[in-house]
């Protein structure tokens, strides 16, 4: 049976009010009391699910273990600052001036691949605030499509779609492909996020912090079945700036190989997150996924 199954629809309702209750909480306060609230929110979460941080700490030490361990606890800090941020900002999609909270940088390989007339492939991760990335795109340029897991939770899931589509995006379940091709035969963008792991029969083993990680191979055999342009971005906080970067870098060169191609577009995102260490999210499960005969990590 699936999690959706085993729901009760008690359950499902109260989850359904609570976040309802945040959402429009962090939406009608100002922007210093709800950044606030929602730090205070995801301390607490630290602190009542403390194998995030668990799995964090052991996701640092295969991929920066030149860093302290306090240096390690540091990130993991910036981690859950970096949620509550974009908790904020997804809250005010409802009317959000854009330009206040992102600016683009690398707009120009948008536009080259528009020309190119194949549509764009985004490649992104959990990066930032990929919430905002598509939402800012889809506002600022045009609609674009985003492709996602359906949550379990069916009324969460409704309001996700809800405030994901309020900038016009399409949004796509992850095992339906005919809308995301009908985007990209009509020269259009698709964001995919592709950072997380993946099971063996969905994924390929690549070198990820110089330790093997099963990752989505579709990606790669979706950028050669079609022909579109693939550009990395992300929407990554400045403090400087106080507000986001929708950073598009140049388009990456696809061979048409499938282990090959994800390795490529694995190791740019391993150096972006380098960059922007307390951005990424490490306390997913990453390297769950183990080659044959290897123990597991977590």
């Amino acid at each position: 049976m699936t999690g959706a199954l085993k729901r009760s629809p008690l359950r499902n309702l109260l989850e359904w009010l609570g976040v309802s209750l945040l959402l429009a909480t962090l939406r009608w306060t100002p922007r210093r009391v709800a950044m606030t609230i929602a730090g205070a929110g995801t301390r607490l979460l630290d602190r009542m699910a403390p194998r995030l941080r668990r799995i964090g700490r052991i996701n640092l030490a295969i991929a920066l273990p030149e860093k302290s361990a306090a240096e390690h606890e540091a990130i993991l800090d910036e981690v859950f600052r970096s949620i509550a941020r974009m908790l904020v900002v997804f809250a005010r999609f409802p009317g959000l001036r854009v330009e206040e909270w992102i600016r683009y940088d690398g707009r120009e390989h948008f536009d080259a691949a528009k020309a190119a007339g194949k549509g764009a492939l985004f490649y992104t991760a959990h990066l930032g605030n990929w919430e905002l990335s598509a939402f800012a795109h889809g506002v600022l340029t045009e609609p674009m499509g985003v492709v996602v897991r359906p949550l379990d939770n069916p009324r969460l899931d409704a309001l996700a779609t809800h405030y994901r589509s309020l900038g016009g995006n399409q949004v796509i379940a992850k095992k339906d492909a005919r809308p995301l091709l009908r985007l990209l035969q009509a020269n259009r963008a698709v964001g995919i996020l592709a950072d997380q792991n993946a099971a063996p029969e969905e994924g390929v083993f690549v070198r990820f912090f110089g330790k093997l990680a099963c990752a989505h191979s579709g990606f790669a055999r979706l950028a050669k079945h079609t022909g579109a342009t693939v550009i990395p971005g992300y929407a990554l906080w400045e403090e400087r700036e106080q507000r986001y970067v929708l950073r598009f870098f140049p388009p990456m060169t696809m061979s048409g190989e499938e282990r090959e191609d994800t390795e490529r577009l694995h190791s740019h995102l391993e150096s972006v997150i380098r960059q922007y260490p307390g951005q990424w999210l490490w306390i997913h499960r990453r390297w769950k996924t183990r080659p044959p005969g290897e123990p597991p990590l977590y």
